[in-house]
């Protein structure tokens, strides 16, 4: 039998616990450096200040994700973990007070001090809590029996794994069993590779695992090579024994597959690997930043429409709003929505103007000049053309009505922008990586450079680094960026 392992942010229940305590002493503190000594949960409007700043910390600690590794954090990275957990809590804290119009019997100055002297206890404690975690393991290591079972290639690569500095200990390892085939060097191996490690090394036979039955075993760690069979007897025999399994194989260790997580599906136990994982915390507020966001573009949406719409009909009468199949999430197609800023047999043209796309390849459609818009056949004096197409496509007008889609849940806001059905088809197996996560209105490349992009490679580039440092924080700054790019008009064509 075997205790289960907490996941999540109840694996550090101790440092959140003191983080929890030490914001209140923080607070505490801080009263006393601007008032006077006494108690400020007698004083309403700090006692106020003190259940949303508890409160905001509990929200902070269900969906960030502060305490991650960190038990392999350095102490730099620990120190800007810390200061960003107080930013996230006092963000928040601010934010609420604001809603609620209590914003004018709040002192900032308590906020202030409490910041700050809570970024000196939390690191200084944290700090301590990992020395005496790491001073301890070593004690603990000798409570825990761990049998390392692979072949005689991988073993270097096993112990080293098993054993990194930057990882918390509490256990040893106290043997080694060599998966390979018997051959006429195996034994010799053997007593050589035990000369090295300074710990028994046993090939795979009754011997062994009549060692294994009758010494002491808490634990067994078995990476699997891929060139030998899964040891399903193996296996077997220890869970006949009752000694506890844990099974990898080295493909799931590579940094290709940066994460793996056991779950179920159907019947089977199986290993799920992704280019990201996203916590449930996090997919909710991505979406209800969605929802927000697409209620607010809808109803510029419909403002924006009173104006545009007559000059589109008249222009170019027909459907104000073009509706166009495309890719979204994992290869499924939707309906996008945008204002009409072409002329209606624009489609139908693109075949003959491919020869003028600047992007390479045709992986996209991009061309200076495009005669398809609607009045661009207009010039100014620099012989730029300025029609009504032109224009909304300049300002990002044309892109508004997408806001529909990200509340039908079509799109994000923040995301890949998702290729017309002969764009995919053109995809190879790097490209399709873009489709992994919802299409957006904006995302990384957009606010890189939109239309000066001409490599469709630099695109999936950009996308793929958006998908694998995902966090809300990366959104709202692509977003912030997205307002700056359209109003200084950058990169649009």
């Amino acid at each position: 039998m075997n205790k289960k392992q907490i996941k999540g942010w109840l694996k550090h229940g101790d440092f959140i616990l003191i983080d929890i305590i030490l914001m209140q002493l923080a607070f505490i503190i801080a009263y006393w450096l601007h008032e006077e000594p006494g108690n400020p949960y007698d004083d309403e409007r700090y006692a106020f200040q003190a259940v949303v700043i508890g409160l905001c910390q509990l929200v902070i600690i269900l969906f960030s994700q502060n305490y991650k590794n960190i038990l392999r954090r350095r102490w730099f990275d620990e120190m800007m973990a810390v200061c960003r957990y107080m930013g996230e809590i006092i963000i928040a804290a601010l934010l609420f007070i604001f809603i609620i119009h209590r914003y004018e019997s709040t002192s900032r100055l308590q906020f202030g001090f409490t910041s700050v002297l809570f970024i000196v206890f939390s690191y200084t404690c944290r700090c301590l809590r990992k020395v005496i975690l790491f001073r301890t393991s070593a004690s603990k290591a000798e409570n825990r029996s761990i049998i390392l079972i692979t072949s005689y290639s991988l073993v270097h690569e096993a112990l080293q794994g098993l054993t990194a500095s930057d990882a918390y200990i509490d256990f040893k390892v106290n043997g080694v069993v060599l998966l390979d085939e018997p051959n006429e060097n195996m034994e010799q191996e053997a007593i050589e590779l035990e000369a090295q490690l300074d710990i028994p090394v046993l090939p795979l036979n009754d011997e062994a695992i009549f060692e294994m039955g009758h010494g002491w075993v808490d634990e067994v760690f078995i990476l699997q090579p891929d060139d030998l069979p899964f040891p399903r007897q193996i296996m077997d025999d220890f869970m006949e024994m009752g000694i506890t399994v844990n099974y990898s194989v080295p493909a799931i260790n590579n940094d290709k597959w940066p994460v793996a997580d056991m779950r179920k599906l159907g019947r089977f136990r199986v290993l799920t690997n992704s280019i990201k994982f996203i916590s449930a915390g996090d997919m909710i507020l991505k979406r209800l930043m969605d929802i927000a966001g697409g209620i607010l573009g809808c109803l510029m949406t419909g403002i924006i429409f009173i104006f545009i719409a007559p000059i589109i009909y008249i222009k170019s009468p027909g459907p104000i709003f073009f509706k166009q199949e495309r890719v979204g999430l994992n290869g499924k197609t939707f309906k996008m929505y945008k204002f009409r800023s072409m002329y209606m047999d624009a489609e139908e043209r693109k075949a003959a103007l491919m020869a003028q796309n600047k992007v390479e390849d045709g992986m996209m459609f991009k061309m200076d000049d495009d005669p398809r818009i609607i009045g661009s056949e207009k010039k100014d004096k620099k012989g730029r053309p300025v029609g009504i197409g032109n224009f909304i496509r300049r300002t990002s007008l044309d892109e508004f009505p997408q806001f529909i889609n990200v509340l039908k849940g079509d799109m994000s806001l923040v995301g890949t922008r998702p290729p017309t059905l002969d764009e995919w088809q053109k995809y190879d197996m790097s490209h399709r990586v873009r489709m992994s996560i919802r299409p957006g209105i904006t995302g990384m490349w957009q606010v890189s450079g939109r239309s000066s992009i001409t490599d469709f490679n630099e695109v999936v580039r950009l996308d793929r680094e958006y998908i694998e440092n995902w966090k809300l924080s990366l959104d709202i700054k692509i977003l912030l960026k997205t307002v700056v790019v359209v109003i200084m008009r950058s990169g649009a064509s």
